[in-house]
């Protein structure tokens, strides 16, 4: 009976072993199914904010939505299940009224006016010295004064700008300039030799 009894205690020392890896194995599918969740939900917001900004990025500068890309040559991963419920038809939201006007607006682009991308670069290209996105503001304001001009759409379309290798970015200390592009530079100058 001696035998029984160290291989019943080896037995036990198995089973505790296997119980105890087998919650910890559980509370971690737990905490990945949790981690998992929370990531689809980030990216549905990252989703939903880049198809605004890429909306943003052709209202402002008439660009072709990029391609999106899923990975480097990997395949995506699938989504169990999806993160928010379907809509119900009867459900739908009314449509937005426009605001009421209060006042004197400016006009938004004519289709006969330059673009924000035109306008900055022909500034830039009569400057050769670097010029920061509050200053290009401030230079658009003067030469178009029917045109709401404001920093924030200059900024965007300046880094638009620098995406697209046609303008060039430089730092100085906290502050931000921009210049066009060495090769925007020789094929304006090549153009107007012709």
């Amino acid at each position: 009976m001696s035998q029984n009894t160290p291989k019943s205690g080896l037995t036990a020392d198995y089973a505790q072993r296997i119980a105890d890896d087998l919650s910890a194995n559980q509370s971690e599918q737990a905490r990945v199914r949790a981690e998992l969740t929370r990531l689809q939900d980030e990216l549905v917001q990252l989703e939903e904010s880049g198809q605004v900004l890429v909306k943003m990025q052709h209202v402002l500068g008439g660009v072709a939505a990029p391609a999106t890309k899923t990975g480097k040559g990997r395949k995506a991963a699938t989504v169990a299940a999806p993160v928010r419920p379907k809509r119900k038809a009867s459900a739908q939201k009314a449509p937005r009224k426009a605001k009421p006007a209060t006042g004197e607006s400016t006009p938004a682009r004519t289709s006969g006016e330059p673009t924000w991308r035109e306008l900055i670069t022909e500034y830039l290209a009569g400057h050769h010295e670097p010029k920061s996105a509050a200053e290009i503001a401030a230079a658009l304001t003067e030469a178009n004064p029917k045109r709401d001009v404001k920093v924030t759409v200059v900024r965007s379309t300046l880094e638009q700008g620098v995406a697209q290798a046609l303008l060039e970015r430089s730092k100085q200390g906290r502050s931000v300039f921009y210049s066009p592009a060495a090769a925007a530079t020789r094929d304006e100058t090549e153009a107007a030799a012709e």
